[in-house]
């Protein structure tokens, strides 16, 4: 039990931190990419219909949160591909290749590329991490570029990247499905996912307790039903939970 409220502990020190996090609107960043099921609900709470269309986990310090919503649910980001950096050479893609994702999850403090806190970047120097879900029915199979012959293998894992936080209307894919620009409907303020982010509609930190969150939910969209609102992120943390009770 002692090890179990240590590592509460450290995990409730890492909420407060990501609560508190602000950064530029435009910048560089790392990008990876995680499998995320089609009609899933991530941690976000967004409507199943998100996931026909490009959308990302962010990194726990920029999300905002370390479990459920935060304030960067609902945000959408420009992210324009810029190199590989773990091969040799780095690889640079013979043309721009950019997309706009809407954030609908979480990635952890304690995966790879998401290690972030306020004092120390991730392992590339970047302050934040854009997990993109993919392969996806909404992403060119080929988004991805690579040089096999050279590499001897077609997927980089990790890039650098740019991005720049846009307006999701007359940006993201989705903004024109209305089905897909808000919250399931009845998981009440458990779920916080705005269909365009502004001033007046953001969501608050679940874990840091930083107040109730807007109604974000849609009329006749597709309600909870369980088993499918078991995100990725959540059974993650059980799982690093149980590692710390072993490893302290």
């Amino acid at each position: 039990m002692a090890a179990l409220r240590a590592a509460r502990s450290l995990l409730a020190s890492r909420d407060d931190d990501s609560a508190n996090f602000t950064y530029p609107s435009t910048g560089y960043a790392t990008m990876t990419h995680y499998d995320l099921p089609l009609d899933y609900v991530a941690s976000c709470g967004c409507a199943p219909a998100s996931t026909h269309y490009p959308t990302a986990a962010l990194s726990q310090l920029a999300y905002g949160s370390a479990q459920a919503f935060g304030p960067g649910c609902g945000k959408c980001f420009k992210l324009t591909l810029v190199n590989t950096f773990l091969s040799t050479p780095p690889y640079y893609p013979p043309q721009e290749k950019s997309l706009v994702v809407k954030v609908t999850d979480l990635c952890p403090i304690w995966s790879d590329w998401c290690t972030a806190t306020q004092d120390e970047p991730n392992k590339a120097g970047n302050w934040l991490n854009f997990d993109l879900a993919y392969p996806s029915k909404a992403i060119p199979d080929d988004f991805f570029p690579s040089d096999e012959a050279l590499y001897g293998y077609k997927d980089f894992g990790v890039w650098n990247i740019s991005y720049t936080e846009v307006a999701c209307t007359g940006s993201w894919d989705g903004a024109g499905d209305a089905s897909a620009m808000g919250s399931v409907n009845n998981l009440g303020d458990s779920v916080c996912c705005p269909g365009d982010v502004k001033d007046n509609v953001t969501c608050p930190s679940y874990s840091a307790q930083n107040g109730i969150p807007p109604d974000t939910s849609i009329a006749g969209t597709a309600s909870y039903v369980w088993g499918t609102f078991a995100p990725f992120t959540w059974l993650l943390a059980l799982s690093a939970v149980a590692s710390a009770i072993y490893t302290i």
